[in-house]
């Protein structure tokens, strides 16, 4: 039976009936859940009697199921019985052995398939034993679409669903943003989206200021907006020089013509042109499609830099700091990125690296399947490719260093912070919590988190309240009931503070924007669930509203502290709040939006998006059919009787 095309049949698809053989050895060793070396090598044994010589991947599960460490093999049974010499393993791998209880085994047709497998399961599970890619947020693009007459330049990001011509990644969405407004002002292609464009009766502003032809209200025709589309798709795939004679060509024809406002446009054009090449420039002749790669790797972390050359532009850069990196050999770091980073980039025709990978030829074989071409990897030595690799390992030493010294100055604010609310050590992790709301409507709460590494983004959470003892406008109540829930959670995932769960991790301190009445809420809202051990303190303006950093720190026991205006602590304690404060407002924002588009007639049961059109076209609000007679009702089009009764008794229940 052939692969299929589809999703499932993909060879980095652990489901994948016709490409994989999935086959679970739960083997678990009763007994103690305590790190036992021999116990795991018993394990790991026990499963490596029944693998096959095939390739594949393999889990490693601690006595909860939790993943431990995913790896590839060309033949399993030869890379597994490495893990029962526990003598020869590093010191890592031993910790990660006297953990294992089980093992999960997917046998692959072939290594790179594997290889595929086994990034996709990393990115997955997120194992603590193995490099993580940190930063896998999706890069940016920008989308030619090609689903209308006048077709649309727009960024965009995540699936690429969209009928058009893609071209990324960028490194950053202001790399982006830039590339977009010159192309706006070379090419005057709209950005509009297409109800905005079927609704205009006259050009917007960006038509006045020569950024759109304004295809909208017929200023353009569609054959000569298809030629703009057309210059668009030229530069975009590298072939800029023929663009800009084309530009100057007609720049001078409409000079000769007498026409100088058409003429004095395509000079605005060509400048356009010129800076884009100009800020997108790079010294490498010949070099088309490259990712370039440099690592540098100091006092325990790695930073691992990004080059993005897509036709002959530079698209701009990317430091990436991999997780779990700790006594792993560079090369099987830089290896295990490059794996995970093209999980969700595609790649280029080339890769530009600053040293060898130990399975290059595997490498370039699994990304040549998923990729539909073929792919090199390259470590040049001389010219101006290695000068381009130098440059990338010169950003990447700099960004560590960057890095390394935030992360000093990080430790230190930390220490301050716990000298200054008496807390045991450091905290590795403070939540800061902050409520939103607008005369108690749309009222929800909102918890960032932050730690040595900085903010925690992924962890931020929003609790919509919704309780109906919380009377709306009550700040006490809301954060009493945001506490609760937040930490009978945390009780029920994870009572014994070992964790694991959505909310398994525990603070070492809880920050409240408030003051004494937000803070005796808090305590409550603790003490209620026999919650004792967690420092919290309240943050508060002080009498001039914080504008000169006098905020005030109520701590449970009464006693408010303050701090110098200039002091370091200060500063970063305010970090903190305003992050809660931008966060939780936010998320008001958002939710308040979503109320707006919703209709008291979307809670009437039995009435569909056609009755609730009907009703609406023929009293004219929502209001109107609330407080209509059940006479009226039933002279509404395509409402009967029973209709008319239902939605009558539910505006007027007693």
């Amino acid at each position: 039976m052939p692969p299929s095309d589809s999703k499932a049949g993909r060879p980095d698809q652990p489901n994948a009936p016709s490409r994989f053989n999935e086959e679970k050895s739960a083997y678990t060793v009763r007994g103690s859940d305590q790190p036992d070396l021999e116990a795991g090598v018993d394990a790991i044994r026990t499963v490596w009697k029944t693998l096959p010589t095939r390739p594949g991947v393999y889990r490693m599960h601690d006595s909860g199921g939790e993943v431990l460490y995913v790896g590839k093999a060309r033949s399993l049974k030869s890379r597994v019985v490495n893990y029962t010499q526990w003598a020869q393993l590093p010191a890592r791998l031993q910790r990660m052995v006297s953990q294992t209880r089980s093992m999960t085994i997917v046998t692959t047709q072939s290594e790179a398939e594997a290889l595929l497998l086994e990034a996709q399961l990393i990115k997955r599970y997120r194992p603590p034993y193995n490099v993580l890619l940190r930063d896998d947020k999706s890069f940016p693009y920008i989308l030619l679409r090609q689903d209308h007459a006048f077709p649309r330049i727009q960024k965009h990001r995540g699936a690429r669903k969209a009928k058009g011509q893609y071209y990324g990644p960028f490194a950053s969405a202001g790399s982006v943003g830039r590339t977009l407004n010159a192309l706006q002002k070379m090419f005057l292609l709209r950005s509009c989206t297409d109800s905005f464009f079927n609704n205009r009766s006259r050009p917007c502003l960006l038509y006045q200021i020569h950024r759109c032809s304004a295809p909208c209200v017929g200023r353009i025709s569609e054959e000569n907006y298809a030629e703009l589309v057309g210059d668009a798709e030229s530069f975009l795939a590298g072939k800029s020089t023929g663009v800009q004679k084309k530009l100057g060509e007609q720049m001078e024809k409409a000079a000769e013509n007498l026409d100088f406002e058409m003429a004095a446009l395509y000079r605005d054009r060509l400048k356009a042109l010129t800076f884009i090449q100009g800020s997108q420039a790079i010294s490498a002749q010949g070099l088309s499609d490259a990712d370039i790669f440099a690592l540098a790797s100091k006092g325990g972390q790695v930073c691992i830099q990004a080059f993005f050359i897509r036709a002959g532009q530079n698209w701009g850069h990317r430091s990436f700091f991999p997780r779990h990196v700790k006594d792993v050999p560079e090369e099987e770091v830089l290896a295990s990125f490059l794996a995970q980073f093209y999980e969700e980039v595609p790649p280029s025709r080339q890769l530009l690296l600053d040293r060898e990978l130990a399975e290059s030829e595997l490498f370039c074989e699994a990304l040549s399947e998923r990729a539909g071409f073929k792919i090199s990897i390259a470590v040049p030595q001389r010219g101006d490719r290695r000068r381009l690799v130098e440059q990338a390992e010169r950003n990447a030493v700099e960004a560590l260093d960057r890095k390394l010294a935030e992360g000093a100055s990080q430790t230190r604010l930390l220490a301050e912070v716990a000298e200054l609310f008496d807390l045991e050590g450091p905290p590795e992790r403070i939540e800061v919590y902050d409520n939103s709301h607008i005369q108690g409507t749309n009222a929800l709460g909102a918890m960032v988190v932050a730690g040595p590494e900085g903010f925690r983004k992924n962890a931020y959470r929003k609790f919509n309240i919704k309780r109906k003892e919380t009377a709306p406008g009550d700040d006490f109540a809301m954060m009493r009931e945001v506490l609760e829930r937040r930490f009978a959670r945390s009780q029920k995932e994870d009572p014994d503070r070992e964790g694991g769960g959505k909310f398994a991790e525990w603070p070492d301190l809880v920050l409240i924007d408030g003051g004494k009445g937000q803070v005796s809420a808090a305590m409550e809202a603790l003490e209620e669930l026999g919650i004792e051990d967690v420092p919290l303190v309240g943050v508060a303006k002080g009498p001039h509203h914080g504008r000169e950093g006098r905020e005030i720190f109520h701590m449970p026991d009464g006693r408010e502290l303050t701090l110098p205006p200039n002091a370091p602590a200060m500063f970063y304690l305010q970090r903190l709040r305003d992050e809660a404060h931008r966060f939780a407002i936010g998320a008001h924002r958002q939710k308040r939006s979503k109320a707006m588009g919703t209709s008291p007639l979307d809670e009437v049961p039995g009435i569909g998006p056609a009755r609730k059109r009907a009703l609406l076209m023929h009293f004219g609000t929502a209001r109107a059919v609330k407080s209509a007679s059940l006479a009226d009702l039933k002279r509404a089009p395509g409402i009967n009787d029973s209709v008319a009764q239902t939605v009558y008794d539910f505006f007027h229940a007693r």
